[in-house]
């Protein structure tokens, strides 16, 4: 079986390749983010998933390992959004996102020994129109302050999303169709990455 290497911290990330049959080993990568810079929300997404990727590859002793890099990143009215910094950056954004739309870019880098295929998807979300005391009871939680765009789709937000135009694993953080296909282009089955659980269950 393939040794595959998730070099992402994301919960949310680990839970949908598990759902989808993998079992990823985890390697934060710890890198800088800041270092990295554009003004196209696709390019960036892309950049951030190379450089984490990259980084967590050049620690793995094992040119056979398959090493999986992602981020993510919402565009909203020209901007370009990440995790906000605070409750109330969260609080603002989602106050500027009620009942409007943006675009969740997830990017996606996999590399094994020199080969390496990068690519990013991208989902329209349409946002509910959520009130003052919902906005605040959320952001509340926590949970916005770690992900990007301030919002997810598969956890406490999920109610506060009308609906996506695209595939709902791009807006979790990992498009498992766009995933397949990189790792197709490296020479490796998707079936192939499937683990144990998928014939014992």
């Amino acid at each position: 079986m393939v040794r595959l290497v998730l070099a992402s911290a994301s919960p949310a990330r680990l839970a949908t390749l598990r759902s989808a049959g993998l079992d990823p080993e985890v390697v934060v990568s710890g890198v800088d983010e800041s270092q990295v810079h554009s003004h196209d929300a696709a390019n960036l997404a892309a950049a951030l998933a190379q450089l984490k990727c990259r980084a967590v590859a050049s620690t793995i002793d094992d040119p056979d390992a398959l090493v999986v890099g992602c981020d993510s990143v919402l565009a909203f009215e020209g901007e370009i959004l990440g995790k906000p910094a605070d409750s109330a950056t969260a609080t603002h954004r989602w106050r500027r996102m009620r009942g409007r739309s943006g675009v969740l870019h997830s990017g996606h880098c996999v590399r094994r020994g020199d080969r390496e295929v990068i690519d990013t998807a991208s989902t329209v979300v349409h946002f509910a129109d959520v009130s003052d005391d919902e906005i605040a009871a959320y952001v509340a939680t926590g949970e916005p302050l770690h992900v990007a765009g301030a919002f997810t789709i598969d956890g406490l937000g999920g109610a506060f999303v009308r609906g996506i135009e695209g595939d709902h694993h791009t807006v979790v953080g990992v498009s498992l169709p766009l995933l397949r296909d990189l790792v197709g282009d490296l020479g490796i089955g998707w079936t192939d990455l499937w683990g144990s659980q998928t014939t014992s269950s």
